[in-house]
Order: C-alpha cells, then structure tokens, then sequence
C-alpha cells in the first residue's frame, strides 16, 4: 500500500511538474511575443508564482519519492536507469535554477517598465532568450527522465 500510494504521489507530482513548466512556459512566451506590457509584467508575476508553488515542492518532493520508490520495489540504486535518470534531473536542475533567477529579474524589469510606462530594456529580452534556451534542454531532459521510469530500460543496454 505504500508504494502504490508513493506512486501515485510521484505520478501526480510529476504531471505538475510538467504541467506547471509546460503552462508557464507557454503563456510566459505568448505574452512576451504580444507585445503588451501589462500582460508581460503580470504573467511574469505569475510564472513566478507558479515556480513557488508549484514548481518547486514537485522538484523535491521527485527524487524523494522515487528512490524511496525504487528501494522499496528492490531496485538496486546502482541501476543504469536510476543513474542516468538522477543525473538527467540534476541537468535539467542545473538549467532551472539559472530559469528562475531568469524569471525574477524578467518579473523586476516588466513590473518597473510598466510602473515607470517605459518600453522593456534590451537586458529583458537578453534574459528571455537565456530563459527560452535554457528551458529547452531542462524540458527534454524531463522527458527523457519520464520515459526511463515508464520503461526502467534504456534502449541497447543489458539491465
């Protein structure tokens, strides 16, 4: 009953996960695109948001219940799928972490530009650019970590 109740923790964990960074990404990008001042600067209020709600208790709470997952299954730690999936994770972590400063200080510039009824700063759209490269990676990375614990095989290795 635990693991199965571990499990489907994790599994909704990871679909806010997705869902969250998907969903901001999205809007995040559509408003920049618009134009709008006062719908960049509110929806990078809310991307922001979202991180903290969201974003980041599914970060810790991943690792946590998958390998508590993993050991009560009897999966050796040392499997080829659960250390490349860790390590995707961390990748994609190490992509993140430099998206949220990113988005903070995108929130800064687009709430003081619209306070000040200025156009966005070229640094704004510097950041943009970093946040849209950066997330294309993390994202990938994410999907790969997904198929490896769908699967728990990875393609041409001997488990």
């Amino acid at each position: 009953m635990l693991y199965l109740s571990l499990k489907t923790l994790h599994i909704l964990s990871m679909l806010l996960l997705f869902g969250t960074g998907l969903g901001s990404a999205f809007y995040k990008w559509m408003a920049d695109r618009s134009g709008n001042l006062a719908h960049i600067a509110v929806t990078n209020r809310h991307v922001v948001l979202a991180d903290w709600l969201f974003t980041t208790p599914t970060v810790i709470f991943q690792p946590i219940s998958g390998l508590a997952m993993a050991s009560l299954a009897g999966y050796s730690l040392r499997s080829d799928w659960i250390a490349i999936s860790l390590a995707l994770y961390v990748f994609a972590g190490a992509c993140w972490l430099p998206v949220v400063w990113l988005q903070i200080r995108m929130q800064r510039l687009s709430a003081e530009a619209l306070a000040q009824q200025t156009a966005l700063p070229a640094a704004y759209w510097r950041m943009a650019r970093c946040w849209f490269w950066l997330g294309l990676p993390a994202f990938t990375a994410m999907l790969l970590v997904v198929a490896l614990m769908v699967f728990k095989h990875i393609p041409g290795a001997t488990l």
